[in-house]
């Protein structure tokens, strides 16, 4: 039986396999479900400031409204002394998972102010998360914002949020970076413990009855593994950060694939969403086996082995691959009758 033991943030885990944030992982019953199918360490849905200032809004505007609406109103919305805003909530169910479940709990935070992510960053540290995942979705819709400014703002978020939290940081971050390798070169010198490979972009579909501008649910598709993986094998030997990667993981051989190209744990949340929580066992099971089958004691074994440090040239690992993709769309054209 091959050894699955994995390590994450300086957490020692059981296996490389962790739950990332869901709606499954927004309850407590829902992270006791996930840990009970053998989840290596859940990362708590996240925590996003505007959701929170909205909640202390309407508390407010309702507690002040009614108040000094008759006096029997007084009694109606009291004012609770350990309401602590609207992050109570959140605050309530970490440090219960924390202390009830064996595997860690990773808190996400996703802020939009200094004072938020700081604020927040402290509390959530205090409730006992085992670690904090800073889900950082900057998306300008003013376009004379550069991406030096960008990248400026998040590593501004880093630092600020590193000076005084202690436990370990990683940062989940879009993909879509002119200069990826050498931004996430500079969250490790601003004091990043690991990377999270990648926030989901927002998906936005129109409803032609109506012309408005909706919501889609955004899952990521079995398949759509190839980005977190590019980048995993570029990035693997070349910063002393620890690796997460996930999108598309609904198989035991997106895991293989993702561990040979250097992460150090597999996050999933759309298989578990699409499946049921259970998955994470047939994930487990099946990286196991295939470990067995191919005569593999240990996940450190296959860990990195494939990642572009071993091609020597890594700019012409990455030619070849876009020259090779090309080749294939061609062959596949060729066999639908596209090409003579």
């Amino acid at each position: 039986m091959s050894n699955l033991a994995s390590r994450y943030l300086g957490l020692d885990l059981g296996h490389p396999i962790i739950a990332s944030a869901s709606p499954l992982s927004s309850t407590f019953d829902g992270m006791r479900r996930l840990e009970d199918a053998g989840a290596a360490a859940v990362v708590m849905a996240s925590l996003f400031e505007e959701q929170v200032r909205a909640e202390d809004t309407k508390y407010a505007t309702i507690s002040e409204y009614t108040a000094g609406s008759h006096p029997e109103a007084l009694t109606y919305f009291p004012e609770l002394p350990d309401y602590r805003y609207g992050v109570s909530g959140y605050l309530d169910t970490l440090r219960r998972a924390a202390d009830a479940l064996d595997i860690p709990v990773i808190a996400s935070l996703n802020g939009i102010t200094d004072a938020g992510w700081l604020d927040f960053a402290l509390q959530i540290e205090q409730a006992g998360a085992a670690a904090l995942e800073l889900n950082i979705s900057l998306l300008p819709t003013d376009f004379s914002i550069t991406e030096s400014d960008i990248e400026q703002r998040c590593l501004e978020i880093v630092r600020h949020v590193k000076s005084r939290v202690r436990i370990p940081v990683s940062v989940k971050f879009p993909p879509y970076f002119i200069a990826l390798g050498n931004f996430a070169q500079k969250l490790e010198a601003a004091g990043a413990d690991g990377l999270v490979l990648f926030n989901s972009m927002p998906q936005t579909e129109m409803d032609l009855d109506t012309l408005t501008i909706t919501r889609a649910v955004a899952l990521s598709r079995p398949g759509d593994i190839h980005l977190p993986l590019i980048w995993t094998t570029l990035l693997s030997g070349c910063v002393n950060l620890s690796l997460a990667a996930g999108g598309g993981v609904d198989t035991y051989a997106d895991v293989a694939k993702l561990l040979l190209g250097g992460a150090d744990v597999v996050a999933t949340a759309s298989a578990l969403l699409r499946h049921g929580a259970e998955r994470m066992t047939a994930l487990v099971e099946g990286l196991e086996g295939w470990l067995t089958e191919n005569a593999f004691e240990s996940v450190a074994e296959i860990r990195g082995c494939l990642d572009a440090a071993h091609t020597g040239r890594p700019e012409m690992f990455m030619r070849v691959e876009y020259a090779r993709a090309r080749m294939l769309a061609d062959l596949a054209l060729e066999g639908q009758g596209y090409r003579s």
